[in-house]
């Protein structure tokens, strides 16, 4: 293991500090290995005993992570997964980085609660406890704080350390890592700023920090709301665009053009992971509830981006229709189901939503994807093999996701009909979103 970046993972005694990583996800689990390379003994809890079996035998469930990557901090004993509880004693540094979901609407920070409620048990005078779920600001003092010292007896600021510093995570991105991404941290005060900015500094490249947890908290939310309301102009660009006769996907590369004052988003079939579908929600869900006003921005963005995949059923439908047939008699193939390209990470696809509608429809539905495991997949949903025969037997063929390892060359050449949602091709037989 190489723990040359500093001594950050060492007490004052010279002993090895152990970090507990609650969650190990898309996030967690490259915070744990990260941490386990530069000398920290690492737990990696999770509920999900599945999962924990699988890391345990060196098999990495997400693309993020090699597996070599993994094996090799299983094998130094830096890092232990484990589902069970009493793992985490004694710990002297623990992430919270578990799923914040919607339910009914609402914010659902039940396994943040979950998480601190089993971190107070072991929760020690000095330690510290970093929150990196997304979230409402006021989370981690209002909600946070108080399970940590009820569990603990202890206080926070006086007895222990507590802060928050916002995932930046971007599934597949090879460019944009953990170690390069600049990490934002806080704390509850001082030297709780002190105490977290220390740690992340020891397993990444840059920290900005910021002067208390809830700026920390609106960050991130700041930065998915940008792109959500972004997203949501260009998808409703492209509905009246196509209604006028005019070519958005044009339009938008011309303004690119633009050295200053512009910044390109382009139409989809819809947004999809935790970020863009969940993020904005919960800081409107703060507003509405502290403030009693509407976040109008996000409320119109969450309308128009979630009734894409609606829009585009409806194109292919009527497209077919056009062709003299009826989409619940047709064969449809779906190219992609993740919500972006190269990654596993179905998460609030919107490719999943557009299978369902077709399923509703009466559509017999085929998909092709390298990398989503179709547990996640309505049953009705059959797997197939990219292939020239797939796409001749196709009445449509649905590009949802342009990942690097579809022929499209071959998709064109074969295939009778194409519904292009992101762009990538051309022809006589091609319809763009």
């Amino acid at each position: 293991m190489n723990s040359a970046l500093n001594a950050s993972h060492l007490d004052n005694g010279g002993r090895q500090k152990k970090l507990v990583v609650v969650g190990q996800g898309y996030v967690g689990l490259p915070l744990a290995v990260q941490a386990a390379l530069v000398g920290y003994k690492v737990v990696g809890f999770d509920v999900d005993e599945s999962k924990i079996k699988l890391l345990s035998s060196g098999m990495s469930p997400i693309e993020d992570v090699p597996s070599a990557t993994l094996q090799l901090a299983v094998d130094s004993g830096q890092y232990i997964p484990t589902s069970n509880p009493g793992e985490c004693a004694e710990f002297d540094i623990a992430l919270i980085t578990v799923p914040t979901p919607l339910k009914d609407g609402n914010p659902d920070l039940s396994h943040i609660e979950s998480a601190g409620t089993m971190l107070s048990e072991y929760l020690g005078e000095g330690s510290l406890v970093v929150l990196e779920s997304t979230t409402y600001p006021g989370t981690t003092t209002e909600l946070l704080a108080p399970i940590l010292e009820s569990g603990s007896g202890l206080k926070v600021g006086r007895d222990f350390y507590l802060g928050y510093s916002p995932e930046r995570i971007d599934p597949g991105n090879k460019s944009w890592t953990l170690s390069n991404t600049p990490k934002v941290v806080s704390g509850i005060d001082g030297p709780s700023l002190s105490k977290v900015q220390q740690f992340y500094e020891s397993i990444v490249a840059t920290t900005v920090a910021v002067s208390g947890t809830a700026e920390a908290e609106l960050t991130k939310l700041l930065e998915n709301t940008f792109r959500h309301v972004n997203v949501a102009l260009v998808n409703e660009l492209a509905i009246l665009a196509g209604d006028l006769g005019v070519d958005v996907w044009e339009a938008i590369e011309a303004a690119s053009t633009k050295p200053f004052g512009f910044m390109p988003f382009r139409p989809g079939p819809g947004v999809g992971g935790h970020c863009l579908p969940i993020d904005p929600s919960y800081l409107s869900w703060r507003i509405k509830r502290r403030l009693g006003r509407s976040f109008r921005f996000v409320e119109l963005a969450n309308e128009i981006n979630s009734r894409m995949p609606d829009h585009v059923v409806w194109r292919v439908a009527d497209s077919l229709e056009k062709a003299g047939k009826q989409i619940g008699e047709c064969r449809i193939l779906l190219l992609g189901l993740s919500y972006k390209p190269n990654t596993s990470d179905a998460r609030e696809s919107p490719a999943l939503v557009v299978a369902d509608r077709l399923i509703t429809l009466g559509a017999q539905v085929k998909a092709v994807d390298p990398y989503v495991s179709f547990d996640d997949v309505p049953s009705e949903v059959e797997r197939v093999e990219a292939s020239a025969t797939e796409y001749q037997k196709a009445d449509a063929v649905i590009l949802l996701v342009d990942h690097g390892d579809f022929d499209l060359e071959e998709l064109v050449t074969n295939a009778k009909f194409i519904f292009d949602t992101r762009h990538r091709i051309s022809g006589e037989n091609v319809e763009h979103l």
